[in-house]
């Protein structure tokens, strides 16, 4: 007969690597085994925040998360504040470092050194890792779990699923199969699609504009009702948009269906009236030019050049040629200068999925299914989701937090 654990933790990413330490932590005595289906634990992690790991943030707000029922992630965020995430850290020998945005990062601005701690440990603490072991199935029998994997077989008298969903990919073991088991099984899910990530728009303008940054509001419009907008670096790029306004709001491109579309307000600083006075003032100033120039010392020379033929005039035609409704109809273009989409980049550009397991089935503060006391689920695999900026992270550890407690306590009540 298979090892019997205290607790089975399916995944060993950002969730199932902190609930293993924290149970182990505050009870040394709790066998704690880690199931992670890649050939070494925290891969996906170590690519967050552009390799230097956003973990948290210092604005905690609800609204930074999203889901069916987002009010579920709300227990445990207040509970596991930033501060308490960052305690957690300094006690596993990382410090963080807030940026004035309010990102928290580790000191050393590398993920690898967050992995490294949450790896050694786990092993310090005398977790048992083991990879190369993609979960199958499982099922209850006698009280306990039995756990079959392609690496064997394990049993546990508690679960966790703290397995990630598509975003990332296979190549972060990333594919969604374990989301397709439970589902199989009868645990209810939500519909899963890319969030975070980058959005494919018609490209006979974009192409042109590859490679150009600009501050600007991006509002995403779909059926003509404005969905989300937000206010950034926004990037062009041969296949559509780019940059943190766009990873924000590309959220419900795949999960609204309707006619959609981007509109980039390249100027947000300024009103429309502003604009026109602006653009009137360059007119007097620059009569003498072609139109090729007329922007250029207001945008990128070939952002502001789009604009021009967007309103419908050729390059070569004189700035003194524009009459007030001309001048009207380009202010009005660099306010919403807008983008038909088609689509996002997919799961394997996508920083986090938005859905999976049905937040009505787990309790908030456990983190513990309904129907079945001995199973708990954290991280990504729940249909939670947040914004850029650590939001995601946090999710994972506070969750992860919770389930651990519930655990340790249940382990105690065992005891008593």
């Amino acid at each position: 007969m298979s090892k019997i654990f205290d607790v089975c933790i399916i995944g060993g990413g950002a969730s199932g690597l902190a609930a293993a330490v924290y149970i182990k932590q505050r009870n040394k005595n709790i066998s704690v085994a880690i199931l992670e289906r890649l050939s070494r634990v925290g891969k996906k992690l170590i690519t967050t925040g552009n390799g230097r790991c956003n973990i948290t943030n210092s604005d905690e707000a609800l609204s930074h998360f999203h889901g069916n029922n987002a009010a579920f992630a709300e227990y445990a965020l207040s509970k596991y504040d930033n501060e308490k995430i960052s305690e957690f850290f300094l006690s596993l020998g990382v410090p963080f470092y807030y940026d004035e945005t309010g990102r928290a990062y580790p000191k050393s601005l590398q993920a690898s050194s967050v992995v490294d701690a949450l790896r050694f440990s786990s092993d310090a603490l005398g977790v048992d890792t083991y990879v190369d072991c993609q979960v199958t199935d499982f099922v209850r029998t006698n009280g306990f779990y039995r756990i079959f994997t392609k690496g064997g077989e394990f049993s546990a008298r508690r679960i966790v699923f703290a397995a990630g969903l598509y975003s990332g990919g296979v190549k972060l073991g990333c594919d969604g199969g374990f989301l397709r088991l439970l589902k199989s099984k009868g645990i209810k899910t939500v519909f899963t699609t890319p969030a975070i990530v980058q959005v494919k728009t018609e490209t006979d303008v974009v192409k042109s504009l590859k490679g150009i940054k600009v501050n600007a509001s991006a509002t995403l419009i779909i059926n003509d009702s404005v969905i989300r907008q937000e206010t950034g670096e926004v990037l062009f790029c041969d296949y559509g948009l780019s940059g943190p306004p766009i990873l924000q709001i590309a959220r419900e491109v795949e999960r609204q269906k309707g006619d959609k579309k981007i509109r980039l307000d390249l100027m947000p600083e300024c009103e429309l009236e502003d604009v026109i006075s602006m653009l009137k003032l360059l007119k007097n100033n620059l009569a003498y030019r072609e139109l090729s120039e007329f922007l250029s010392g207001a945008l990128n020379k070939r952002l502001g050049q789009s604009i021009i033929k967007a309103a419908g005039f050729k390059l070569s035609e004189k700035v003194s040629q524009l009459e007030d409704k001309d001048i009207e109809k380009i202010a009005k273009i660099i306010k919403k200068f807008s983008f038909c989409v088609i689509s996002n980049t997919g799961f394997d550009n996508s920083q986090v999925t938005a859905g999976g397991l049905d937040t009505n089935s787990f309790d908030d503060k456990s983190m513990r299914y309904k129907l079945d006391n001995g199973v708990f689920a954290i991280g990504e695999i729940l249909d939670i989701d947040g914004d850029c900026g650590g939001y995601n992270l946090h999710f994972a550890f506070s969750s992860a937090f919770c389930a651990a407690d519930s655990i340790l306590k249940e382990y105690s009540d065992d005891k008593n």
